[in-house]
């Protein structure tokens, strides 16, 4: 399944592209934290549900939680998994929770929080660890088969009890920001309707130090921030971001709820440092929930650009354009792009659609091979060539309709196990709508490969081979074949791996993978 957004302008003439890219077995997944080595991700954590139900016997049951950890490679879609049974009761009851908090530094994947249900608590709890996964060793581990508890380390601090909030490395600093403590099933009704629970919000910026030595974890200096007003939120996104001025900083975008409705905020907040600002007169009214969101610096212009694919939100735009106000806060298609220019203004507009109604409790992974800070802001103005891999939109709710919530018996949105590449395209060398072809064979034989499309190529074809990293090692324009025909790549000079073969034929893509 490929798609193209409808406008080009904020990406100097290319067009944004999704497209499908599955890879047998993976797992329907969402809410869950994620790390990447060696262009492999690493996924643990979340629910394997839907959108969770409203009656508290039913809501984040302990059946529906992400029991395993995953590798997976992108390029050849392999997929390998480990039982988190494995592992001492308090890492593995963690690392099943949803919407943990989580980065990574170098190779080490930090995992803050969670909530689900926890057998040694007899309830459901916001777990008050910090763990921090060797992804090499882990990842290792779980390709062959070996025990993946050596690769995991946990340390308990109150102070992590957060669930619904996002976590960012920022010069040095691991920034916890938003989120909630919440203990005991989830109702409706609110926490003095039997069962009850208890629910504070965290209101804050939890700014540390992980010093971590290989073997001992510690938090170090220890900075709050308490703002009950503009912090009161969580289940957000917060992306980072380049500032007008060169800064490297953090903004949080919308998020829920509000003190007297059931309603997203619509102001968001700036974290530079230890300074903490509300964004004067700016409201952002599309993709206000957490899901895929991906962050493009252009220097040239001195614009910061993030980008908001699918998910929940208040508002949404019709088939003529006008801006609707449901505040059942539905699912929507949306793709959104918020801009801030040189000056610090914001502005924000829909460019186009999700193939269906994905992106909540999504995530982003970024692309390696694309130029990006330290941070993931992905390099504009260093982007080169006609295509550009921005990254992969991984996981997530696919909902069947725009509001469920208020019938949903478990069976109107399920954890979905999609993944969709996220391309750049120059139009003038791609296509307009395209279609993923199917039917395309790859053999390699003898130091070259032998492609046969099984389909007609049409003049003006197009052929790209890309590495493991997204960069084309081999690109040229092809005759017009018929579909019995042979096409022939050389491989001698290509080092030993694994790649991806495109081939852009009028109005369509046909993909493939081999290694050799």
């Amino acid at each position: 399944m490929v798609c193209s957004t409808a406008l080009a302008q904020p990406f100097g003439g290319y067009s944004l592209v999704l497209q499908e890219v599955t890879p047998p077995g993976m797992p329907g997944v969402q809410s869950f934290a994620w790390g990447q080595h060696d262009g492999h991700w690493f996924i643990i954590g979340g629910r394997t549900d839907g959108l969770h139900r409203r009656q508290p016997p039913f809501a984040f049951l302990a059946t529906g939680n992400n029991l395993s950890a995953y590798v997976v490679d992108p390029v050849t879609l392999q997929v390998w998994s480990a039982s988190l049974t494995s592992l001492p009761q308090s890492l593995e009851e963690q690392l099943q929770s949803t919407n943990m908090e989580f980065d990574q530094r170098d190779s080490t994947l930090y995992c803050v929080g969670g909530y689900g249900y926890s057998p040694t608590a007899l309830d459901h709890i916001t777990y008050p660890n910090l763990t921090a996964i060797d992804l090499p060793g882990a990842m290792d581990a779980i390709r062959n088969a070996q025990p993946i508890a050596p690769y995991f380390r946990q340390i308990t601090d109150e102070r992590l009890a957060v669930t619904g909030g996002q976590m960012r490395l920022l010069d040095d600093r691991f920034h916890l920001v938003g989120g909630q403590r919440f203990i005991g099933r989830y109702n409706p009704m609110g926490p003095d309707h039997g069962p009850g629970f208890i629910q504070e919000y965290t209101n804050a910026v939890r700014r540390f130090a992980i010093d971590d030595n290989g073997v001992d974890l510690a938090l170090t200096d220890y900075w709050e921030h308490v703002d009950t007003v503009n912090l009161h939120r969580r289940d957000y996104n917060m992306l980072p971001q380049i500032f007008p001025d060169g800064q490297d900083g953090l903004t949080v975008f919308s998020g829920v709820f509000q003190y007297v409705e059931d309603i997203p905020w619509l102001n968001t907040v700036n974290i530079i440092d230890t300074h903490i600002t509300v964004v004067p007169d700016f409201e952002q009214l599309l993709n206000q929930y957490h899901g895929a969101h991906a962050g493009l610096f252009q220097a040239s212009s001195n614009t910061m650009r993030s980008v908001f694919f699918g998910g929940i939100g208040r508002y949404y735009l019709d088939e003529s354009g006008a801006l609707m106000d449901d505040p059942n806060v539905p699912f929507v298609s949306t793709i959104s792009l918020v801009e801030r220019n040189g000056s610090g203004t914001m502005s924000e507009a829909k460019i186009g659609s999700m193939p269906a109604l994905l992106g909540a409790s999504a995530e982003f992974i970024p692309w390696p091979g694309t130029p990006q800070t330290n941070n993931s802001v992905l390099l504009q103005d260093q982007f080169v060539g006609d295509t550009i891999v921005l990254g992969h939109i991984v996981g997530g709710i696919e909902s069947t309709a725009a509001n469920i919530f208020f019938i949903n018996t478990g069976t109107q949105s399920s954890a979905t196990n999609k993944v969709f590449r996220v391309l750049l395209v120059d139009p003038s060398t791609a296509m307009n709508e395209p279609g993923l072809a199917q039917n395309m064979r790859l053999v390699v034989d003898s130091g070259t490969l032998h492609i046969f499309p099984g389909e007609r190529l049409t003049q003006g074809a197009r052929l790209r081979v890309l590495d493991n990293l997204g960069r084309a090692v081999q690109a040229r324009n092809v005759a017009a074949l018929d579909r019995s025909a042979v096409l022939d790549v050389d491989l001698r000079g290509l080092a030993p791996g694994a790649y991806i073969v495109e081939l852009w034929s009028g109005t369509r893509v046909l993909t493939g993978r081999f290694t050799f």
